[in-house]
């Protein structure tokens, strides 16, 4: 089976973008693109811990109501949400409602707020840990990956919570630290050409070969 199919203009993509009408937009203009913004890389990671065990498509449909009720992922307001914050978030229809994933936000803005105090920005701290050229498998061939590993075991450490290896490689994917767009997909030239302008936090504009 081809990993693209055509788009509504005849160009091809990857060829999940096809599996629901919203998927196109997300994946055309946001997925694989880099992020260096602390809040949306925050957001991410919040949202691909709800997902565990859930579909996309779901939180992609809960999007808005996700971001209402945990302030736009501001995570220096959700470190100071409380018991009766979790209790109030567990009778929101509009989210997912699981204790464990809700509590987890609020202790991951928790451990947000040290690593920014240690390391500058979260941005700075994740893009320490964009693969190197030789460490990138093909194009969707896997879930998890050495880095993405490295990745969950040091945030897991620091003490973080649903922040699995596959979680983690499915964050990087989406935030540009790799592109994982299919060979032939027409925005993969563009996550590419826009992972090769990007200024990693912290350092000089990296050379990307992709």
């Amino acid at each position: 089976m081809s990993a693209t199919v055509p788009g509504p203009d005849g160009q091809q993509r990857c060829r999940w973008c096809a599996s629901a009408p919203e998927f196109l937009a997300y994946h055309d203009t946001e997925w694989g693109f880099p992020v260096e913004d602390d809040r949306r890389l925050f957001e991410k990671l919040c949202l691909e811990g709800f997902q565990s065990g859930l579909s996309w498509r779901t939180i992609l449909a809960k999007l808005e109501n996700f971001r209402a009720a945990f302030h736009g992922f501001d995570f220096d307001r959700i470190a100071a949400f409380t018991e009766a914050d979790v209790e109030r978030l567990l009778k929101n229809e509009g989210i997912v409602r699981h204790r464990g994933k809700i509590e987890a936000v609020i202790n991951n803005a928790r451990r947000a707020q040290e690593l920014v105090k240690q390391e500058g920005s979260l941005a700075a701290y994740i893009w320490r840990f964009e693969p190197k050229i030789r460490e990138l498998a093909a194009p969707q061939t896997a879930s998890t990956s050495a880095v993405s590993i490295a990745l969950s075991k040091d945030l897991k450490k620091r003490g973080w919570s649903f922040v699995g290896p596959t979680t983690v490689y499915a964050f990087m994917q989406a935030m540009g630290l790799i592109n994982d767009h299919a060979e032939g997909c027409v925005v993969r030239k563009q996550a590419a050409s826009a992972r090769r302008a990007f200024k990693v936090p912290g350092q000089k504009v990296g050379v990307r070969i992709e």
